[in-house]
């Protein structure tokens, strides 16, 4: 996501990618960590929407909870 941000820049808004295997067999703390991470790489500037790899169906529901959660805490700019 780094390189894709530096490529694109503020061209367009780019949108992810928390791994579906994080979301289904991490840790609320590793899937918050992820974000945050995600967040300052991507979210530089403005133009990124954090979301997950594919789907939420088999995800474990803190897992979710903590992505939104750290969209909260990190995602305001």
């Amino acid at each position: 996501m780094g390189q894709v941000k530096e490529v694109l820049g503020d061209m367009c808004c780019i949108a992810g990618n928390v791994p579906t295997a994080l979301m289904m067999a991490g840790t609320p703390d590793e899937v918050n960590a992820y974000c945050k991470n995600l967040i300052e790489v991507a979210g530089k500037d403005g133009g990124f929407m954090l979301t997950n790899g594919c789907g939420v169906d088999h995800a474990r529901a803190v897992n979710v909870r903590a992505m939104i959660e750290a969209g909260k805490e990190y995602g305001v700019y």
